[in-house]
């Protein structure tokens, strides 16, 4: 059944409503009206808004203009803010109940830095919602990895024109910003290692989703929604290991 705040955000994708979900539970575990948020890396605003709309206090961040100015588009809370920033040249002055960043270490070039920020940032009995894909997963080894090796040399024409007669418009739902490549490609444990050295330890997790994104699979999957559904249910069930993402939250030793 489909939840109020879906219908704050362009997703309909299962996994997106599934990351969305874990989200929306980590926050909602802290049992705090009002609670002070921050996300890192907003994008288009699809996770803000949504918290938004359960009565949270929301600052969503982002380094792309253009991704800002989506979000600000379709903001009707008076609780949620959106600014356009790195928040990597940040001086923290402020202190928040939750710290969500999705879908975003991998695209840094130092998220261990960005891990040591969160951690001044957040309230002591806060909590830090990071989601990340796995980097040795089905979809990082056998999609992303080598559409990236192909974009590097220029070898990618073919392909993407292929994509684009196949209805893949290389777009994401997340945000805006033309630059998404993957910089870093975590395993579960590199993760957990980054996240202990910088003072956090493990408070919840689940896996995303299987092969539902995967093509030519996922030529049936964005049509039939009931195979969707049945990929993020198996690999709830199935080693981390086969996840294409990690949904993980954190809270300060």
């Amino acid at each position: 059944m489909s939840k109020e705040y879906y219908s704050y955000t362009s997703y309909s994708d299962v996994e997106d409503l599934k990351r969305l979900d874990f989200i929306v539970a980590q926050v909602n575990s802290l049992g705090k009206v009002g609670a002070k948020i921050i996300d890192i890396g907003c994008g288009n605003g699809n996770i803000s808004l949504a918290l938004g709309s359960l009565g949270y206090d929301v600052l969503g961040v982002d380094i792309d203009a253009h991704s800002i100015a989506n979000a600000q588009k379709k903001n009707t809370f008076e609780k949620v803010r959106f600014e356009v920033l790195d928040v990597s040249k940040l001086t923290v002055t402020e202190k928040y109940d939750a710290v969500i960043c999705s879908e975003v270490l991998e695209h840094l070039e130092a998220p261990a830095q960005m891990v040591q920020l969160i951690a001044k940032m957040l309230n002591q009995d806060g909590v830090f919602v990071a989601t990340v894909p796995n980097g040795f997963g089905p979809r990082e080894v056998l999609i992303t990895r080598p559409m990236q090796w192909l974009t590097a040399r220029k070898l990618d024409k073919g392909i993407t024109a292929l994509k684009k007669f196949l209805g893949y418009n290389a777009t994401t739902l997340q945000s805006s910003n033309e630059d998404l490549t993957h910089i870093h490609f975590f395993t579960y444990a590199a993760l957990t290692r980054m996240m202990n050295n910088e003072g956090f330890v493990s408070f919840q997790y689940q896996n995303g989703d299987f092969l539902e994104r995967i093509f030519p699979i996922s030529l049936l999957t964005k049509r039939i929604r009931l195979l969707q559904k049945f990929d993020c249910w198996m690999i709830d069930f199935l080693p981390r290991q086969l996840s294409g993402g990690f949904y993980t939250s954190w809270k300060k030793k």
